[in-house]
């Protein structure tokens, strides 16, 4: 009798180890394939939209800095026409569609946001968004008393905001996909902190 009660008991643990141990996997895959999600659709696109956004402004920031070092938008002296021109027509080719592009992967993907709370760096960025396609706008009818959105553009703010988040899932996939932390995470903050 004790044999057998002895024999249903360990039977009984074991189902219990197996099923614990499925559920941990299946609980891991799932966050895996959350965290994926997030990269792929969310995290990925706004981090290296910021990043080329920012590294062509630099550009053209130092292709038409006045003699002092500064661009024509961060100087005592108002720009001329011909850098306004220039302006519009790196706004318009580049820095216009790519904070588009931001401003539509965070009104169409904020379901894989890792805050319960949309954060203020994104409702900026919005914001930004709407104040130069009305400038744009402006520009498309011949007006060009404006260059610049009516609300600023929340670059820090916005830049530390990507990285960040973009680095903690890449660690945290890392971690999920069994690498160890510092050859992940090493790795990609080497990429992130150029």
């Amino acid at each position: 009798m004790v044999t057998v009660i002895l024999t249903v008991g360990l039977a009984f643990i074991g189902y219990l180890a197996t099923y614990l141990n499925g559920l941990r996997l299946a609980q891991r895959q799932a966050r895996l394939a959350r965290v994926n999600q997030q990269l792929s659709d969310f995290y990925g696109p706004l981090f290296a939209l910021m990043e080329a956004n920012s590294r062509t402004y630099d550009t053209f920031s130092e292709r038409y800095a006045r003699p002092d070092g500064r661009d024509p938008f961060r100087h005592d002296t108002p720009p001329t026409e011909q850098e306004l021109a220039q302006w519009r027509t790196w706004a318009t080719t580049v820095f216009i569609p790519n904070i588009k592009t931001m401003r539509d992967v965070v009104v169409t993907r904020a379901d894989l946001l890792i805050e319960e709370e949309m954060p203020q760096a994104l409702l900026q960025l919005c914001a930004h968004v709407a104040g130069y396609e009305i400038t744009a706008a402006r520009w498309a009818q011949g007006n060009y008393e404006e260059h610049l959105s009516l609300t600023p553009f929340p670059g820090r703010d916005l830049k530390e905001y990507t990285c960040d988040r973009f680095t903690r899932l890449k660690s945290e996939q890392a971690q999920l996909l069994g690498h160890s932390r510092n050859d992940g995470g090493n790795r990609w903050a080497y990429l992130v902190g150029r």
